[in-house]
C-alpha cells in the first residue's frame, strides 16, 4: 500500500488508508466524465439505504467503511446523519490499476491483505456495485475480508447488477437523500463481469445473513446484509 495515512476531521473523521490514484471527483467544479451512458447523472431510488442508516444509527459512534472513491457530499451526509467515523478505501481505483498493469490475476491475493483494519472494527460497509466488476475469485476474497471486519449487529450494503454490460467505466454513487442516489460515471478500463446469481453472492458472505433484498427497475438488486449474534437464527433466502 503506497503513501501515508491521511486523516480529515468531520464529526467523527474521515480516514484514507493508502490506495492508488483516485479518479477525478465529478462533483467538483470544472470536471466531468468524458463519456455518457444510460445512467449518466440520473437519480435512482434506493430502498435499502434508509434501513442501512437505521441499523448504523442504533450504534454509538458507529464506524463506516466506504469501498468507493471519496465523494465529499457523501461524507457530509453520513457525518450529519450518524456522526460516524468514516474510512475510505477506494477498491475501485485498486482494480483499475491492476487491470491497466495487467496484474489482475494477482487481485484476489491483493484484496485478501488490502484492508488493514482490525477484526470486528466496523459497524457498516458500503460496497456499492464493486462486485459487478470482479471475477469470482476476487469477489470471494473481498467478501471474506469484509465479513471479518464487521462487528456483530453490523451491516453491509451492496448493489448488484442482474445484467452484464460491455461498457467500460465505473459509476460513482452520490447520495441525494435516504431514498435516492445519483449515478455519476467516471472512466476506467473495467467492465461489468457476468452477473452473479443472488444465491452465489449470499454464499460468499458466510457469517452474514440477508436482512433485505430489493430488485429495482434499473435491473439492479440491493442486498442488505447483517452480522447476527451467535445462535441468532439461519440465513434467509431470496
Amino acid at each position: 500500500m503506497s503513501g501515508g495515512d491521511k486523516v480529515r476531521s468531520f464529526g467523527g473523521f474521515l480516514s484514507r488508508l493508502g490506495g492508488g490514484p483516485r479518479p477525478a471527483d465529478s462533483d467538483s467544479p470544472g470536471t466531468s466524465p468524458p463519456r455518457r451512458h444510460a445512467h449518466d447523472g440520473s437519480v435512482v431510488p434506493t430502498k435499502a439505504l434508509r434501513k442501512f442508516l437505521s441499523y448504523l444509527g442504533s450504534h454509538d459512534a458507529p464506524v463506516l467503511l466506504d469501498c468507493g472513491p471519496v465523494v465529499g457530499s457523501n461524507v457530509t451526509f453520513f457525518g450529519e446523519q450518524l456522526n460516524c467515523k468514516v474510512y475510505i478505501e477506494d477498491l475501485f481505483a485498486d482494480l483499475d490499476r491492476h487491470l491497466r498493469a495487467g496484474t489482475v490475476d494477482a487481485f484476489p491475493a491483493f484484496l485478501a491483505k488490502r484492508l488493514r483494519l482490525g477484526e470486528r472494527s466496523v459497524d457498516g460497509v458500503l460496497l456499492w456495485d464493486l462486485f459487478d466488476y470482479l471475477d469470482r475469485a476476487s469477489a470471494q476474497a473481498l467478501a471474506t475480508a469484509l465479513v471479518r471486519l464487521i462487528r456483530v449487529d453490523g451491516a453491509l450494503l451492496g448493489f448488484f447488477s442482474t445484467t452484464a454490460s460491455p461498457e467500460s467505466g465505473f459509476t460513482k454513487f452520490v447520495v441525494v437523500n435516504e431514498a435516492q442516489v445519483r449515478h455519476r460515471p467516471y472512466p476506467s478500463v473495467a467492465t461489468r463481469q457476468r452477473s452473479l446469481q443472488s444465491r452465489d453472492i449470499i454464499k460468499m458472505f458466510t457469517g452474514l445473513s440477508v436482512s433485505d433484498s430489493f430488485l429495482l427497475h434499473n435491473t439492479q438488486r440491493e442486498i442488505l446484509f447483517r452480522k447476527p449474534r451467535a445462535g441468532a437464527g439461519g440465513r434467509p433466502t431470496i
